[in-house]
């Protein structure tokens, strides 16, 4: 029980969030450098403009102490100072009249066609509605604070359903991104897959997320196992490797594995400080130990042996250490094993899992790309809380999908999201 109330981010999969304000944060090690910008860096700095949009003409006035009025002085040289600031934001209207004629001969009536995008008699314009979902899909503003921001701002009064209108056309504007997507992603050689929690009008869903360096895929599902995963379509049909956190359903997909050892350091680290498991101190270190030196590229093949055989043995002593829980008579099922145990069982049935990264180096130790990805359904669901509908979840899947790409790939957000409302989208790289 002690150990149990114990458990931290250190020494279980509990989110930092929960920790106390004085626990550690990382198992980062310590390089001795001072914090800060490092020597080299370019640091960033207001700049001035070449070419400002407004010239202020600042004149000398009065008279010299000698008497000389200066209006009669030419200029010998000027000093700049610029103000960078946003321009009066308001709502720009534009009234499109189609013209209306009748022919003179046939009385024949024809009138003008309307832009398409101009179905309706009054209709809100492709930058309200991209700033409408750039609030509440990307910085997780909710609905009547974004209607309020929006009408503070440019006194555009926009009510929930024109909000949830502009996320529906987005989402459905997006289905050929993400088909698109989905098909890059097959074509990686390593992905990242995670899922967290997400609230349904207070019942629990999954949000999963498949994603690499340059794409990023998330997914809603009622349902946390194998079934979200054929409903993405994408780890189901995938061959290279998938980097995870050993929960039992990945193990069901046909790509090679290779496990987060980001996990793994901190379960051993409860097994060493909360049980007194040496084998667990032990293996931790070493495992830290070859870590680092494989990312230094230090790590001889001899050392790599060395390390191999250390891990069989502590594995091996951990087994030792916590042998298989008796069954009684006329117990039926599986026997239920200690955390102590279940942790070594896993390391001897994953070993290749958990060492891939020493054979592959495009293999990376942790699974880190995917927890950067899912932490923002964590700030979600603290800043505006769930989903009204399984509709909107899936929604806002489909437009992070598209957001986190483009930022992965340096391009503006503001841009790729005023262009669905054009119909004209601005498409990342898939190659």
């Amino acid at each position: 029980m002690k150990a149990r109330l114990g458990l931290n981010s250190t020494t279980s999969h509990r989110p930092p969030s929960q920790d106390k304000p004085w626990m550690p944060k990382s198992e980062r090690q310590k390089t001795g450098r001072s914090s800060g910008a490092q020597p080299g860096h370019s640091g960033k700095t207001l700049k001035m403009v070449d070419h400002p949009d407004e010239v202020v003409t600042l004149r000398v006035r009065g008279h010299c102490g000698c008497g000389q009025a200066w209006d009669s002085i030419p200029v010998s040289d000027e000093l700049a100072r610029q103000v960078l600031d946003l321009p009066e934001i308001r709502l720009h209207a534009v009234e499109y009249r189609a013209q209306v004629k009748v022919c003179p001969t046939c009385h024949h009536r024809e009138q003008a066609s309307f832009p398409a995008h101009v179905p309706g008699q009054v209709q809100y314009g492709p930058r309200i509605h991209g700033l409408a979902v750039y609030l509440n899909a990307v910085h997780f503003v909710p609905f009547k604070r974004t209607a309020n921001i929006l009408e503070a701002v440019c006194g555009a009064k926009l009510s929930d359903g024109t909000i949830a209108l502009s996320l529906n056309v987005a989402a459905e504007r997006l289905t050929a991104f993400e088909t698109e997507l989905k098909a890059a992603l097959l074509n990686q050689p390593i992905l990242h897959a995670d899922e967290t929690g997400s609230k349904v009008n207070g019942k629990l869903n999954w949000i999963h997320v498949v994603s690499c360096q340059q794409l990023t895929l998330y997914g809603h599902h009622e349902q946390r196992g194998y079934a979200a995963l054929k409903d993405m379509d994408v780890l189901p049909r995938f061959q290279g490797t998938v980097i995870h956190d050993a929960w039992s359903m990945y193990f069901q997909l046909p790509a090679h594995h290779a496990l987060c050892n980001a996990h793994l350091l901190r379960e051993l680290r409860y097994l060493a400080e909360g049980h007194e498991q040496t084998w667990a101190a032990e293996l931790r270190s070493a495992m830290q130990r070859v870590y680092h030196a494989n990312k230094a590229g230090i790590l001889t093949s001899e050392g790599r042996a060395v390390f191999l055989q250390q891990f069989d043995a502590l594995v091996h002593l951990g087994l030792e250490t916590n042998p298989m829980a008796p069954s009684f008579f006329g117990q039926r099922g599986r026997v239920k094993q200690t955390r102590r145990r279940n942790l070594a069982l896993r390391c001897q049935r994953h070993r290749e899992a958990i060492l891939r990264f020493l054979g592959d180096e495009q293999v990376p130790f942790d699974n880190n790309q995917a927890e950067r990805d899912i932490r923002m359904t964590c700030v979600k669901r603290k800043v505006s809380g769930g989903f009204r509908s399984a509709e909107g979840g899936m929604n806002f899947c489909r437009i992070r999908s598209y957001t986190s790409t483009l930022h992965k790939q340096g391009m503006n957000l503001w841009h790729g999201l005023v262009s669905i409302f054009r119909n004209d989208i601005l498409m990342p790289n898939f190659s």
